[in-house]
């Protein structure tokens, strides 16, 4: 590869693409979370937390803010692991453990698409996007683990 040493090479291939692919998938997430704090009410409504969410978000509750940034702390704290598995960022501690952990959370998450599709109290648009979502990224966490 023209310009490439066969070093940089080398460190390249050492990289775990689906980890990669991991990390940015919850940090799309995380950056989402985000957006819909800036979207406001209507972007609560629009991806499915709920009316309560939304009406807090119009009172100009903290709670649905507080909520929301903490859900993408953690998806951004699942990037960062994620990203240290992956071989782009330095080791961060007990990296082995957090990634089994947090793919088993997005692959347990996921699974709660069954009970949504079987049951019609759980069968809500949400529901079953975000658990199609969630095990989809718990399956790239888990191919890139494995």
């Amino acid at each position: 590869m023209a310009g490439v040493s066969h070093a940089e090479f080398d460190m390249a291939s050492d990289v775990n693409r689906m980890l990669v692919l991991a990390a940015a998938l919850s940090a799309l997430a995380a950056l989402l979370h985000v957006a819909v704090i800036v979207g406001g009410p209507d972007w609560y409504r629009f991806f499915g937390a709920g009316e309560r969410m939304a009406r807090l978000a119009e009172a100009r509750s903290p709670v649905p803010t507080l909520v929301t940034l903490g859900i993408a702390l953690v998806l951004g704290i699942w990037a960062a692991y994620a990203a240290s598995g992956a071989g782009l960022i330095r080791p961060l501690p007990l990296t082995a453990a957090a990634l089994v952990a947090i793919t088993g959370v997005y692959v347990l998450r996921g699974l709660a698409i069954v009970p949504a599709a079987t049951m019609a109290s759980l069968r809500t648009p949400f529901n079953l996007w975000s658990s199609a979502i969630c095990l989809a990224i718990g399956i790239v966490h888990a191919v890139g683990l494995w």
